[in-house]
Protein backbone atom coordinates (compact mmCIF):
# COMPACT_ATOMS: atom_id res chain seq x y z
CA UNK A 1 0.00 0.00 0.00
CA UNK A 2 1.38 3.31 -0.89
CA UNK A 3 1.61 6.26 1.99
CA UNK A 4 0.96 9.71 0.94
CA UNK A 5 3.88 11.99 2.06
CA UNK A 6 3.14 13.86 5.14
CA UNK A 7 3.12 17.66 5.57
CA UNK A 8 6.65 17.63 6.82
CA UNK A 9 8.12 15.31 3.82
CA UNK A 10 6.05 18.01 0.94
CA UNK A 11 8.02 20.73 2.69
CA UNK A 12 11.09 19.25 2.09
CA UNK A 13 10.86 17.98 -1.21
CA UNK A 14 11.65 20.32 -4.10
CA UNK A 15 9.13 21.44 -6.22
CA UNK A 16 8.68 18.88 -9.57
CA UNK A 17 10.84 20.28 -12.26
CA UNK A 18 13.46 22.07 -10.32
CA UNK A 19 16.89 21.33 -9.59
CA UNK A 20 17.65 20.28 -6.14
CA UNK A 21 20.20 22.30 -5.40
CA UNK A 22 18.65 25.38 -6.35
CA UNK A 23 15.90 24.59 -4.18
CA UNK A 24 17.82 24.01 -1.87
CA UNK A 25 19.76 27.20 -1.88
CA UNK A 26 17.03 29.11 -2.22
CA UNK A 27 13.82 27.65 0.01
CA UNK A 28 12.89 29.64 3.18
CA UNK A 29 14.71 27.93 6.38
CA UNK A 30 13.46 29.80 9.55
CA UNK A 31 15.61 27.84 11.72
CA UNK A 32 18.70 27.95 9.79
CA UNK A 33 18.50 31.75 9.10
CA UNK A 34 19.71 35.00 10.68
CA UNK A 35 17.24 36.25 13.26
CA UNK A 36 16.94 40.17 13.49
CA UNK A 37 17.78 40.73 17.10
CA UNK A 38 20.73 38.14 17.03
CA UNK A 39 21.76 40.44 14.05
CA UNK A 40 21.30 43.70 16.19
CA UNK A 41 23.08 42.02 19.19
CA UNK A 42 26.08 41.70 17.36
CA UNK A 43 26.20 44.72 15.42
CA UNK A 44 25.50 46.80 18.94
CA UNK A 45 28.04 44.61 20.11
CA UNK A 46 30.85 45.28 17.79
CA UNK A 47 29.67 49.34 17.96
CA UNK A 48 30.19 49.30 21.76
CA UNK A 49 33.20 47.49 21.47
CA UNK A 50 34.56 49.75 18.87
CA UNK A 51 33.74 52.89 20.75
CA UNK A 52 34.99 51.54 23.90
CA UNK A 53 38.12 50.80 21.97
CA UNK A 54 38.39 54.48 20.55
CA UNK A 55 38.00 55.63 24.47
CA UNK A 56 40.36 53.31 26.73
CA UNK A 57 44.14 53.86 26.72
CA UNK A 58 46.76 55.22 28.39
CA UNK A 59 45.69 59.03 27.42
CA UNK A 60 41.50 58.36 28.00
CA UNK A 61 39.45 60.11 25.68
CA UNK A 62 35.70 60.81 26.47
CA UNK A 63 32.93 58.79 24.37
CA UNK A 64 31.03 61.87 24.29
CA UNK A 65 33.86 63.87 23.30
CA UNK A 66 34.43 61.15 20.17
CA UNK A 67 31.37 61.65 19.18
CA UNK A 68 31.10 65.08 19.25
CA UNK A 69 34.11 65.28 16.96
CA UNK A 70 32.43 62.73 14.80
CA UNK A 71 29.57 64.82 14.32
CA UNK A 72 31.82 67.82 13.90
CA UNK A 73 33.66 66.25 10.77
CA UNK A 74 30.28 66.10 8.61
CA UNK A 75 30.37 68.07 5.72
CA UNK A 76 26.31 69.81 6.94
CA UNK A 77 27.54 70.37 10.68
CA UNK A 78 28.90 73.85 11.86
CA UNK A 79 30.16 72.78 15.33
CA UNK A 80 33.99 72.64 16.52
CA UNK A 81 35.49 69.68 17.12
CA UNK A 82 35.49 68.97 21.12
CA UNK A 83 39.30 67.25 21.32
CA UNK A 84 41.98 69.16 21.69
CA UNK A 85 44.93 69.39 18.87
CA UNK A 86 47.12 66.38 20.71
CA UNK A 87 43.82 63.80 21.43
CA UNK A 88 42.87 64.58 17.68
CA UNK A 89 45.63 63.16 16.81
CA UNK A 90 45.99 60.62 19.33
CA UNK A 91 42.24 59.28 18.18
CA UNK A 92 42.53 59.59 14.30
CA UNK A 93 46.32 58.66 13.93
CA UNK A 94 46.89 56.07 16.34
CA UNK A 95 44.00 54.34 17.97
CA UNK A 96 41.45 54.46 15.10
CA UNK A 97 43.99 52.53 12.87
CA UNK A 98 44.52 49.77 15.47
CA UNK A 99 40.78 49.18 16.71
CA UNK A 100 39.76 49.11 12.32
CA UNK A 101 43.29 46.39 12.08
CA UNK A 102 42.00 44.60 15.28
CA UNK A 103 38.16 44.34 14.09
CA UNK A 104 39.60 43.61 10.36
CA UNK A 105 41.66 40.81 11.66
CA UNK A 106 38.86 39.43 13.86
CA UNK A 107 36.59 38.99 11.24
CA UNK A 108 38.78 37.43 8.83
CA UNK A 109 40.04 35.33 11.55
CA UNK A 110 36.20 34.34 12.22
CA UNK A 111 35.38 33.40 8.81
CA UNK A 112 38.42 31.80 8.50
CA UNK A 113 37.95 29.32 10.98
CA UNK A 114 34.46 28.74 10.15
CA UNK A 115 35.25 28.17 6.92
CA UNK A 116 37.58 25.55 8.07
CA UNK A 117 35.53 23.65 10.00
CA UNK A 118 32.34 23.52 7.09
CA UNK A 119 34.67 22.05 5.04
CA UNK A 120 36.45 19.70 6.85
CA UNK A 121 33.44 19.40 8.88
CA UNK A 122 35.38 19.08 12.15
CA UNK A 123 33.96 22.05 14.69
CA UNK A 124 38.00 21.67 15.88
CA UNK A 125 39.05 23.09 12.57
CA UNK A 126 40.94 26.58 12.88
CA UNK A 127 43.77 28.40 11.27
CA UNK A 128 45.99 27.46 13.45
CA UNK A 129 45.30 23.82 14.03
CA UNK A 130 45.33 23.38 10.25
CA UNK A 131 48.79 24.55 10.31
CA UNK A 132 47.78 27.54 8.05
CA UNK A 133 49.35 30.32 10.10
CA UNK A 134 52.04 28.51 10.60
CA UNK A 135 52.63 28.54 7.27
CA UNK A 136 52.25 31.99 7.25
CA UNK A 137 54.49 32.77 9.30
CA UNK A 138 57.31 31.24 8.23
CA UNK A 139 56.39 32.78 5.08
CA UNK A 140 56.36 36.08 6.35
CA UNK A 141 59.46 35.28 7.85
CA UNK A 142 60.86 34.89 4.91
CA UNK A 143 59.90 37.61 3.99
CA UNK A 144 61.71 39.82 6.53
CA UNK A 145 64.70 37.48 6.57
CA UNK A 146 65.55 37.51 3.09
CA UNK A 147 63.75 39.50 1.02
CA UNK A 148 62.53 43.01 3.05
CA UNK A 149 61.08 44.87 0.33
CA UNK A 150 58.69 41.85 -0.79
CA UNK A 151 55.15 42.86 0.86
CA UNK A 152 54.16 40.64 3.73
CA UNK A 153 50.60 39.09 2.95
CA UNK A 154 51.41 37.55 -0.95
CA UNK A 155 54.58 36.04 1.13
CA UNK A 156 52.02 34.37 3.96
CA UNK A 157 49.86 33.47 1.70
CA UNK A 158 51.88 31.14 0.04
CA UNK A 159 53.17 29.24 3.01
CA UNK A 160 49.55 29.05 4.29
CA UNK A 161 48.41 27.90 0.79
CA UNK A 162 51.49 24.91 1.16
CA UNK A 163 50.79 24.08 5.06
CA UNK A 164 46.71 24.03 4.78
CA UNK A 165 47.39 21.65 1.58
CA UNK A 166 50.32 19.60 3.04
CA UNK A 167 47.96 18.91 6.02
CA UNK A 168 45.08 17.84 3.89
CA UNK A 169 46.89 15.77 1.69
CA UNK A 170 48.65 14.00 4.84
CA UNK A 171 45.11 13.89 6.49
CA UNK A 172 43.91 11.54 3.62
CA UNK A 173 46.41 9.84 3.25
CA UNK A 174 46.27 8.48 5.99
CA UNK A 175 42.69 8.19 7.07
CA UNK A 176 40.62 9.62 4.62
CA UNK A 177 41.22 13.25 5.69
CA UNK A 178 37.29 12.97 7.34
CA UNK A 179 38.06 12.40 10.67
CA UNK A 180 38.90 15.29 13.48
CA UNK A 181 41.68 13.23 14.98
CA UNK A 182 43.45 12.78 11.72
CA UNK A 183 42.85 16.07 10.27
CA UNK A 184 44.06 17.82 13.53
CA UNK A 185 47.28 15.70 14.33
CA UNK A 186 47.85 16.13 10.36
CA UNK A 187 47.58 20.05 11.02
CA UNK A 188 49.70 19.82 14.59
CA UNK A 189 52.16 17.97 12.65
CA UNK A 190 52.66 20.35 9.72
CA UNK A 191 52.33 23.43 12.03
CA UNK A 192 55.43 21.68 14.17
CA UNK A 193 57.39 21.20 11.11
CA UNK A 194 57.27 24.42 9.59
CA UNK A 195 57.65 26.21 13.26
CA UNK A 196 61.06 23.91 12.86
CA UNK A 197 61.59 25.15 9.32
CA UNK A 198 61.12 28.97 11.07
CA UNK A 199 63.47 28.66 14.34
CA UNK A 200 65.94 26.99 11.79
CA UNK A 201 65.60 30.78 9.48
CA UNK A 202 65.87 32.47 12.52
CA UNK A 203 68.99 31.09 13.89
CA UNK A 204 71.16 31.69 10.93
CA UNK A 205 69.86 35.43 10.88
CA UNK A 206 70.06 36.51 14.65
CA UNK A 207 69.42 40.38 13.39
CA UNK A 208 65.87 39.92 13.37
CA UNK A 209 65.58 37.25 16.35
CA UNK A 210 63.61 40.03 18.21
CA UNK A 211 61.20 41.46 15.75
CA UNK A 212 60.25 38.50 14.44
CA UNK A 213 59.52 37.21 17.96
CA UNK A 214 57.82 40.10 18.77
CA UNK A 215 55.73 39.91 15.64
CA UNK A 216 54.76 35.91 16.22
CA UNK A 217 53.39 36.69 20.18
CA UNK A 218 50.56 39.59 18.48
CA UNK A 219 50.64 42.84 17.48
CA UNK A 220 48.25 44.76 16.53
CA UNK A 221 50.19 48.16 16.62
CA UNK A 222 50.30 49.60 13.52
CA UNK A 223 52.24 52.24 11.42
CA UNK A 224 48.78 54.48 10.94
CA UNK A 225 46.12 53.55 8.55
CA UNK A 226 48.83 51.76 5.98
CA UNK A 227 48.72 48.96 7.87
CA UNK A 228 44.84 49.01 7.45
CA UNK A 229 44.78 49.67 3.53
CA UNK A 230 47.53 46.64 3.68
CA UNK A 231 45.37 44.00 4.65
CA UNK A 232 41.87 45.17 3.56
CA UNK A 233 42.01 43.98 -0.27
CA UNK A 234 42.63 40.61 1.02
CA UNK A 235 40.05 40.46 3.81
CA UNK A 236 37.67 41.68 1.53
CA UNK A 237 37.92 38.95 -0.95
CA UNK A 238 38.34 36.47 1.70
CA UNK A 239 35.16 37.36 3.78
CA UNK A 240 32.90 37.86 0.48
CA UNK A 241 34.12 34.86 -0.69
CA UNK A 242 33.42 33.52 2.49
CA UNK A 243 29.51 34.76 3.58
CA UNK A 244 28.75 33.74 -0.76
CA UNK A 245 29.12 30.43 0.13
CA UNK A 246 27.52 29.95 3.45
CA UNK A 247 24.38 28.38 2.36
CA UNK A 248 26.55 25.60 0.47
CA UNK A 249 28.28 25.01 3.15
CA UNK A 250 25.37 24.26 5.31
CA UNK A 251 24.29 21.25 2.26
CA UNK A 252 28.50 20.42 3.00
CA UNK A 253 27.03 19.23 6.09
CA UNK A 254 25.37 16.39 5.34
CA UNK A 255 27.93 14.70 3.34
CA UNK A 256 30.00 14.66 -0.07
CA UNK A 257 27.48 12.22 -1.76
CA UNK A 258 24.74 13.79 -0.28
CA UNK A 259 25.98 17.41 -1.43
CA UNK A 260 26.68 16.03 -4.36
CA UNK A 261 23.26 14.32 -5.26
CA UNK A 262 22.01 18.03 -4.39
CA UNK A 263 24.11 19.35 -7.57
CA UNK A 264 26.67 20.74 -5.16
CA UNK A 265 29.97 21.41 -7.14
CA UNK A 266 31.72 19.82 -4.05
CA UNK A 267 35.73 19.98 -5.23
CA UNK A 268 34.92 23.42 -6.45
CA UNK A 269 33.70 24.73 -3.98
CA UNK A 270 35.80 23.05 -1.38
CA UNK A 271 38.70 24.52 -3.54
CA UNK A 272 37.33 27.83 -3.42
CA UNK A 273 36.44 27.90 -0.06
CA UNK A 274 40.02 26.69 1.39
CA UNK A 275 41.31 29.33 -0.78
CA UNK A 276 39.61 32.32 0.16
CA UNK A 277 39.82 31.15 3.85
CA UNK A 278 43.56 30.86 3.85
CA UNK A 279 43.95 34.05 1.93
CA UNK A 280 42.08 36.17 4.88
CA UNK A 281 44.30 33.84 7.15
CA UNK A 282 47.45 35.08 5.36
CA UNK A 283 46.86 38.75 5.41
CA UNK A 284 45.64 38.34 9.14
CA UNK A 285 49.11 36.90 10.54
CA UNK A 286 51.15 39.56 7.70
CA UNK A 287 49.80 42.44 9.92
CA UNK A 288 48.76 41.11 13.35
CA UNK A 289 51.45 38.10 13.95
CA UNK A 290 50.10 35.00 15.78
CA UNK A 291 46.64 35.73 17.57
CA UNK A 292 45.14 32.44 18.88
CA UNK A 293 42.20 30.85 19.88
CA UNK A 294 39.53 33.76 18.04
CA UNK A 295 38.71 31.41 14.90
CA UNK A 296 36.95 28.82 17.77
CA UNK A 297 36.33 30.30 20.59
CA UNK A 298 33.47 32.62 19.60
CA UNK A 299 32.52 30.48 16.66
CA UNK A 300 31.76 27.52 19.11
CA UNK A 301 29.58 30.03 21.40
CA UNK A 302 27.37 30.96 18.52
CA UNK A 303 26.87 27.31 17.38
CA UNK A 304 25.32 26.80 21.04
CA UNK A 305 23.25 30.19 21.57
CA UNK A 306 22.10 30.75 18.24
CA UNK A 307 22.19 27.61 16.05
CA UNK A 308 24.30 25.41 14.30
CA UNK A 309 23.61 26.54 10.49
CA UNK A 310 26.44 28.63 8.97
CA UNK A 311 24.17 30.97 7.32
CA UNK A 312 23.69 32.02 11.18
CA UNK A 313 27.51 30.76 12.83
CA UNK A 314 29.19 33.08 9.95
CA UNK A 315 27.75 36.49 9.77
CA UNK A 316 27.62 36.45 13.53
CA UNK A 317 30.86 35.08 14.23
CA UNK A 318 32.41 37.66 12.19
CA UNK A 319 30.69 40.88 14.34
CA UNK A 320 31.19 39.25 17.74
CA UNK A 321 34.74 38.55 17.27
CA UNK A 322 35.83 41.11 15.65
CA UNK A 323 34.25 42.70 19.02
CA UNK A 324 36.18 40.37 20.95
CA UNK A 325 39.77 41.33 19.32
CA UNK A 326 38.96 44.74 19.86
CA UNK A 327 37.97 44.36 23.54
CA UNK A 328 41.29 42.21 23.69
CA UNK A 329 43.32 44.69 22.23
CA UNK A 330 42.07 47.37 24.93
CA UNK A 331 43.46 45.01 27.73
CA UNK A 332 46.62 44.04 26.10
CA UNK A 333 47.64 48.17 25.53
CA UNK A 334 45.71 48.84 29.49
CA UNK A 335 46.51 46.14 31.73
CA UNK A 336 50.61 46.63 32.02
CA UNK A 337 50.71 50.33 31.13
CA UNK A 338 52.87 52.27 30.32
CA UNK A 339 54.09 48.66 29.00
CA UNK A 340 52.11 46.66 26.16
CA UNK A 341 51.37 43.01 26.76
CA UNK A 342 51.05 40.67 23.27
CA UNK A 343 47.49 40.41 22.25
CA UNK A 344 48.08 36.78 21.64
CA UNK A 345 48.84 36.08 25.04
CA UNK A 346 45.53 37.87 25.85
CA UNK A 347 43.50 35.58 23.75
CA UNK A 348 45.49 32.93 24.63
CA UNK A 349 44.28 33.45 28.55
CA UNK A 350 40.76 32.98 27.41
CA UNK A 351 40.49 30.68 24.50
CA UNK A 352 42.82 28.10 26.29
CA UNK A 353 40.31 26.90 29.05
CA UNK A 354 37.42 27.76 26.79
CA UNK A 355 39.33 24.99 24.26
CA UNK A 356 39.42 22.53 27.24
CA UNK A 357 36.07 23.30 28.13
CA UNK A 358 34.80 22.08 24.05
CA UNK A 359 37.04 19.04 24.38
CA UNK A 360 35.34 17.99 27.79
CA UNK A 361 31.87 18.61 26.05
CA UNK A 362 32.77 17.03 22.62
CA UNK A 363 34.28 13.78 24.93
CA UNK A 364 30.86 13.81 27.41
CA UNK A 365 28.44 14.16 24.71
CA UNK A 366 30.34 11.26 22.27
CA UNK A 367 30.22 8.68 25.52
Amino acid sequence: MTTLPTGEQRRRRPPAGEHPRSWLLRRPAPAGELSWRWAAAGVATLVAALLGGLALGPAGIPPGAIAGDLVARLPWTDFGSPLSALDDAVLWELRAPRVVLGALVGATLALAGGAYQAVFRNPLADPYLLGAAAGAGLGATIAIVYAGSVPLPPAAFAGATAAVGGAYLLGRSVGGGRSTATLILAGVAMAAFLTALQTLLLQQDTENVRAVYAWLLGRLSTSGWADVLLVLPYAAVSVVAVLAHRRVLDALRVGDDEALGLGVPVARVRILVIGAATLGTAAAVAVSGLIGFVGIVVPHAVRLLAGSSYRVVLPLSALFVAAFLVLADVIARTALSPAELPIGVVTACIGAPFFVLVLRTTGAAST
